[in-house]
């Protein structure tokens, strides 16, 4: 059912980039790639989706996305200010893409602590030139229901920053 309604997103969010004429690039760590797999499941899907980056360890944020090494130090890689600059990373690496989703989290079981427990996640979505939104959320349930919140959730951000309109 979940696989479902992400399917129906995924396709709302592709329909809304096709109308706009904006391509999408998405940068994740703990979904893994969930987001570029689930909207490139969709056929005819690369005339929207530019690429996308798996950056599981901090190392790979820091090398493919250009997060600051002292960013991650100060705040950790789940935080609104990575996972702000793996959005804004992921335009500065792509040439063509007009939007971007990035999510950072903690999908369990391990891994969490008192500050930062399992199920914490952040979401960022931005668009080139215009404002960069960002979600904190704290999902409850196992690895798997914590990965799917968090994909139907950034499928939801991306649609609204598809449709939201263009800065002057």
């Amino acid at each position: 059912m979940a696989a479902e309604r992400a399917i129906e997103a995924a396709m709302g969010v592709l329909a809304a980039c096709r109308a706009r004429s904006l391509r999408l690039v998405t940068a994740e760590s703990c979904t893994g790639g969930l987001v570029a797999a689930t909207l490139t499941e969709i056929p005819g899907s690369s005339d929207v989706v530019e690429g996308g980056f798996v950056t599981y360890a901090d190392e790979a944020k820091e090398a493919m996305l250009g997060v600051p090494r002292a960013l991650l130090a100060a705040h950790g890689a789940v935080s609104e200010p990575v996972v702000r600059a793996m959005a804004e990373g992921a335009l500065a690496r792509s040439e063509r893409a007009d939007i971007a989703v990035a999510i950072t989290g903690i999908a369990g079981p391990g891994g969490g602590s008192a500050a930062k427990p399992v199920g914490l996640v952040y979401i960022a979505a931005a668009r080139r030139g215009g404002r960069l939104l960002c979600e904190r959320h704290l999902y409850l349930g196992d690895r798997h229901a914590v990965r799917e919140a968090s994909l139907e959730r950034a499928l939801a951000l991306l649609l609204h920053t598809a449709l939201e309109e263009e800065p002057r």
